[in-house]
């Protein structure tokens, strides 16, 4: 099973991530747990300056944009 965690604060552009990243899951049928992390200091665990980022198995794969759908579904995959 995947873990994903998107981080943010819960700007529209977290949102948006959060919901590109979810689609992603269920239009491939991934067994994943996807969390929202608004905690700060969870965030800074992975020392990230902007936000939206996420997390993909404990690693930060993107930070401070939103990835296209096609990055988001290779990071999964």
């Amino acid at each position: 099973m995947l873990n994903v965690k998107v981080l943010g604060s819960g700007c529209a552009n977290c949102k948006r991530l959060e919901a590109l990243v979810r689609k992603a899951v269920a239009d491939r049928g991934l067994d994943a747990e996807v969390e929202k992390v608004t905690d700060y200091a969870q965030m800074m665990r992975w020392n990230i300056m902007q936000t939206p980022g996420l997390v993909v198995n404990d690693v930060l794969v993107s930070a401070g944009r939103i990835p296209s759908e096609a990055e988001i579904t290779g990071w999964l995959t």
